[in-house]
């Protein structure tokens, strides 16, 4: 189990998720945040902070939203085993899907 980052932070990307996380397994890519699910210890603290209620238990996903958890899992096959999100800083890259999605007017 664990918590998966949905479509609601594409092109947010606020990171107050970040600043409270205490497994540092929350990422930042090109267009939204992912959560690391072999790092994720279920503590629920980026829940809590997101302004936009992206965050959400993986058990709790319905509809839509139900994808991104293989979405969040599938962002970290393209890298080689990250060891925390704050040192490896802004990945320049998103999986497909949220790549294709259009752009969020400012």
């Amino acid at each position: 189990m664990t918590f998966v980052v949905t479509q609601a932070c594409v092109d947010i990307q606020d990171k107050s998720c970040v600043q409270v996380c205490p497994a540092d397994c929350i990422y930042e890519g090109g267009r939204m945040m992912y959560i690391n699910p072999d790092q994720c210890i279920d503590c629920g603290a980026c829940e809590e902070v997101c302004p936009v209620s992206a965050i959400r238990y993986d058990a709790d996903l319905m509809g839509d939203d139900e994808q991104f958890l293989d979405l969040n899992a599938h962002f970290f096959d393209a890298l080689d085993s990250p060891k925390g999100a704050r040192k490896l800083g802004k990945i320049d890259h998103d999986v497909e899907f949220v790549a294709a999605l259009p752009r969020k007017e400012a």
